[in-house]
């Protein structure tokens, strides 16, 4: 170990430093002095003169333009080689240098890139970070050309790109919007249910009875609101709000019935007051969560249209929620989607050796319900891999749609249909075939209706331009086109005198002839 320490410290040692405005290479000349020197203190690192006399400045590669530095970022985060950074390496560390020296660089994935591609050896340590800090410092006094207030200039300016670049990804398919609205929807069905049973348990003391005859808690909250005390449904005017509220008029008579023997108990008005005042936040709760769930199928008819039409709105929200993002679930195998929910069970029977899940958020689905027992396993395998496909198509198509969803719900019918009848089904090279002919029908028709779109808007915006004209620019309008038509009528006048007098001309000749 020691004998590979001293090669180490014996080989040249150079530093990569990533600027906003290019990179830059460094020469570390005695890696034990620069240890020493860092591990003294921070103030004699911060002294430039001791620092300069261990470290130099061996080359500097500035970008040319800001589409460059973006591309470079892009690919210094994910720990890749771009073609500019090879090229500068190679000019600077390539031939025999390479044997007999290292690369010093700050990311561990960027240095396993370079020592892939380029062949040359990388390390990346404490000592490293500590030296890419004080160049990071001196920066500004290595490169005079750069002062600090460009440094900071190109750093913003890039870092406006950058983060531009990531939003930029999923700007149109925002799947963020789908995992918190699903997210929130499952919240709310279990505050709406424990908020109702509540109520029920409040309002029960007063009215036990109607707990049984009234089973929608959306019902029961808007019958507290309206019937308060028990003793107001012999009031003639409540029986007819309670007949709307429940719509079933057998019911509401049941429940007028019902209250003139009720063995509840008298509330005082504070009382009813409060309650009345929690069933509307469960009444105001019920319709935002309607409203919360038309929003989640607008969004997945949008981000992920072919997904919905598979497996339904809801579902493939939760498969979209779990995954993380529609990235990630396209690039998940169709197993990874059939067990997608069910991560305890899996790692208990991993744990146990016992039989491992068939299923996760896809059980839910209506095709795994309408399944024999024996076929659940193979539909859910079948519907996994149809899942998969369809996510794929909705991250990686420019233009997705519901056709090839609408297709491959009809294959997982054919295959229920299959199971419980034996009945052939098409070939999915027929069906893939006929899809994609729909799918070029459907863009030809999109692409029409955009085109009529916009003339229609472009002609409505003509006549809005034109009802906004003031006066004098309507009596011009006229009195060019009463100009135009005069000079129609001047020309045909013309040209008519023309044709008379050539036919004049033509008769004398005649007559002459004669």
């Amino acid at each position: 170990i020691f004998f590979r320490w001293v090669e180490a410290t014996m080989k040249n040692t150079y530093i990569l430093f990533e600027l906003a405005s290019g990179y830059s290479l460094f020469h570390a000349k005695e890696m034990l002095q620069i240890e020493q020197l860092l591990q003294e203190s921070t103030v004699a690192s911060a002294d430039f003169g001791r620092f300069n006399a261990m470290v130099s400045l061996v080359s500097f590669a500035p970008f040319t333009a800001a589409d460059q530095a973006i591309e470079n970022i892009e690919a210094v985060v994910k720990g890749q080689v771009t073609e500019f950074l090879a090229n500068f390496l190679k000019q600077q560390l390539g031939g025999s240098k390479k044997d007999k020296c290292q690369l010093g660089v700050a990311d561990v994935a960027l240095g396993q890139a370079i020592k892939a591609d380029l062949q040359i050896a990388c390390v990346a340590n404490d000592t490293i970070a500590e030296i890419t800090r004080c160049i990071r410092f001196h920066i500004s006094k290595f490169i005079p050309e750069l002062s600090a207030a460009d440094i900071t200039q190109a750093q913003l300016g890039l870092a406006h790109g950058f983060s531009r670049t990531l939003v930029k990804m999923n700007v149109n398919r925002s799947d963020n919007m789908i995992i918190q609205a699903i997210s929130l929807l499952d919240q709310m069905d279990k505050d709406i249910n424990t908020f109702a049973m509540r109520v029920k348990e409040w309002y029960g003391w007063h009215f036990p009875e109607m707990k049984k005859l009234v089973n929608d808690n959306v019902q029961y909250c808007q019958l507290c609101i309206a019937v308060k005390d028990k003793k107001n449904l012999q009031d003639p005017a409540y029986v007819q709000t309670i007949k709307d509220i429940v719509g079933d008029d057998d019911q509401a008579e049941e429940i007028v019935k019902i209250a003139n023997i009720s063995m509840g108990m008298e509330f005082t008005e504070a009382d009813f007051l409060n309650i009345e005042s929690f069933a509307k936040r469960v009444v105001t709760l019920t319709s935002f969560r309607k409203a919360l769930y038309t929003y989640l199928q607008e969004k997945m008819n949008v981000v992920a249209p072919n997904l919905a039409a598979l497996i339904g709105e809801q579902i493939g929200g939760r498969l979209i929620c779990q995954a993380g993002s529609l990235m990630n679930l396209a690039k998940y195998p169709a197993s990874t989607v059939q067990i997608l929910g069910a991560e305890k069970a899996l790692f208990r029977a991993l744990k146990t050796k016992t039989n491992t899940p068939k299923y996760g958020l896809i059980f839910h689905s209506t095709y795994i319900g309408r399944a024999p027992k024996e076929h659940k396993g193979r539909i859910s395998r079948y519907l996994a891999n149809k899942a998969s496909i369809a996510s794929r198509l909705d991250c990686f198509m420019d233009e997705p749609n519901r056709v090839f969803g609408e297709v491959l719900a009809k294959q997982v019918e054919d295959r229920l249909t299959f199971f419980e009848t034996g009945k052939e089904v098409p070939t999915n090279q027929e069906i893939m075939e006929q899809a994609m002919v729909a799918y070029q029908e459907s863009l030809g028709k999109a692409a029409k209706k955009a085109k009529k779109d916009k003339k229609r808007k472009r002609e409505e915006g003509e006549e809005a331009e034109a009802g906004d004209d003031d006066e004098e620019a309507k009596r011009r309008r006229k009195e060019e086109k009463k100009a135009k038509k005069a000079k129609k009528a001047a020309e045909a006048a013309e040209a008519e005198a023309a044709a008379a007098k050539a036919e004049k001309k033509k008769e004398k000749k005649k007559k002459a002839e004669a």
